[in-house]
């Protein structure tokens, strides 16, 4: 909040979301990708990149953030029957709205635009190539963004966007345009992946024990509703593996800032040691 003739007065505004992730590779730190989003497109396409699990890794991402998360299934052109993508686009939560089109023409704006208002700030989150960047131009109504075609072989995209970009629409909503991202792993998103898996937690309070594991132990509701077809097996797996991972890289980075905040101390009082003996 800019003071112009009291510069010094000058304050920041507290996040109202923010996305972040475990950086790629071994160094244990997080990299936050963007803050202050309303609505996160999670975009995927009808080819082989469509996979329910990463869906579920950037819904959880977008709910721990306190964003709304919104499936965005193009390039239904390319198949006869899109109808089976959407399903199952609709079966990772029944709380996240999904949206299919052919992104040629005027689909990305009428059936984007409810969620893109003046004042508001909108992102497009996936891999490379599922047509971020086509999707960013049609609300900007213009091609200044750069887009490619996917490889034909494994219809992987080619990183044409390498930053984060922030785009104005005409009507004042605000598009943030990033890099597809080939590794999206979770920290500190325990109760993102619990209110995306909220079926499962429903069950889970039916079961006989509190500190039940869901694997053979008796009166377990979760195991009750696999064997009755209500719940779909895979999905107690995926939502097991990103609760542990999420737990994994948690400790791990909380154990990477508590190092740090540590060796800081330290650096201080070293240097306080030297001022007092000058």
């Amino acid at each position: 909040m800019l003071d112009s003739t009291r510069p010094r007065s000058s304050r920041v505004l507290e996040r109202t979301s923010l996305i972040k992730r475990r950086a790629p590779g071994t160094d244990r730190q997080e990299q936050l990708i963007a803050a202050n989003i309303d609505t996160a497109f999670i975009v995927t396409s009808c080819n082989q990149d469509f996979k329910v699990a990463r869906l579920e890794r950037y819904a959880a991402l977008a709910l721990e953030a306190r964003m709304t998360p919104v499936i965005v299934v193009t390039k239904t052109d390319l198949v006869t029957d899109p109808q089976n993508y959407i399903d199952a686009a609709r079966a990772v939560s029944d709380m996240i709205d999904v949206v299919a089109f052919d992104a040629r023409g005027d689909a990305p704006r009428t059936k984007l635009l409810p969620w893109c208002k003046p004042g508001k700030t909108v992102a497009f989150l996936g891999s490379s190539g599922v047509g971020k960047s086509t999707l960013a131009n049609a609300l900007l109504e213009s091609q200044s963004i750069e887009t490619q075609t996917i490889r034909e072989d494994d219809a992987k995209g080619r990183h044409t966007t390498t930053r984060r970009e922030l785009h104005a629409m005409p009507n004042g909503c605000l598009v943030l345009d990033s890099p597809g991202m080939r590794e999206l792993q979770l920290t500190d998103a325990a109760e993102g992946i619990n209110d995306l898996f909220a079926d499962i937690q429903e069950l889970a309070a039916q079961c006989r024990f509190k500190n039940c594991q869901h694997d053979s132990e008796p009166e377990c509701a979760v195991l009750k509703a696999i064997d009755e077809g209500v719940l779909d097996s895979d999905r107690l797996r995926r939502w097991r593996k990103l609760m542990a991972e999420d737990a994994f890289n948690s400790a791990s980075l909380a154990e990477r800032r508590s190092r740090d905040k540590a060796f800081g101390k330290m650096v201080r009082g070293v240097k306080k040691l030297k001022d007092v003996r000058k």
